[in-house]
């Protein structure tokens, strides 16, 4: 936790960015019936049968002091898909980047090892170095910023019924477009010495 904690009082560094990362699952429902709009003095009216389409992949990433975030829709949540998004931070979103603070939870696939199961070992250790590696811990999700901006998406954009594959990428991108428009950040306030108030339980006590 303090090590998370540590990484967000950092100083902006444009050579040096932070980036979150989390990913979340969607179900794509398609509607059987043609909904009735709101016409004045009538809600909107939703038929309550519907037709599952699968679920689909997204993966946050979240830069909170560029004020920057990109969400990837996939298919799957493999270590191969989790590879090619940090291949993408990397030679795509911040190529110029000196070192990216990747900032994540502990899923099986958020692992420096599974850039090895998606390239060559030469690359695999060429992406390993680009990124400085830091871990929220066990329970504690809530430290990455990328789950708090996945919690936006869902109120603002996934709160409905979403069809397909290609409507939600579409709904998406347009989504993170507004917030880049307007370089929407986070503004973090629990630092380490709040942690050791407000959480001292989690402390050793000494006598």
């Amino acid at each position: 936790m303090e090590d998370v904690l540590e990484v967000y009082q950092r100083p902006h560094d444009p050579a040096r960015p932070v980036v979150c990362l989390d990913e979340t699952s969607k179900q794509l429902i398609a509607e059987t019936r043609v909904p009735i709009p709101a016409k004045p003095g009538h809600p909107a009216r939703i038929g309550y049968e519907y037709e599952r389409n699968g679920t689909a992949n997204l993966f946050m990433m979240f830069a909170p002091l560029e004020g920057w975030r990109h969400v990837k829709v996939t298919d799957r949540h493999a270590a191969v898909d989790y590879a090619q998004v940090l291949k993408e931070v990397s030679d795509s979103h911040f190529p110029g980047a000196d070192k990216i603070i990747l900032v994540q939870d502990n899923l099986s696939t958020h692992k420096p090892a599974s850039l090895y199961q998606a390239f060559p070992p030469a690359e695999a250790r060429r992406l390993v170095e680009r990124f400085e590696w830091h871990y929220t811990p066990k329970h504690g999700s809530w430290l990455d910023m990328a789950e708090c901006e996945l919690s936006v998406l869902s109120r603002q954009c996934l709160d409905r019924r979403i069809p397909d594959k290609t409507t939600l990428t579409k709904e998406v991108t347009a989504w993170q477009q507004n917030r880049n428009k307007r370089h929407a950040k986070a503004d973090w306030q629990f630092t380490n010495a709040d942690a050791r108030v407000k959480l001292k339980r989690l402390y050793p006590q000494f006598q």
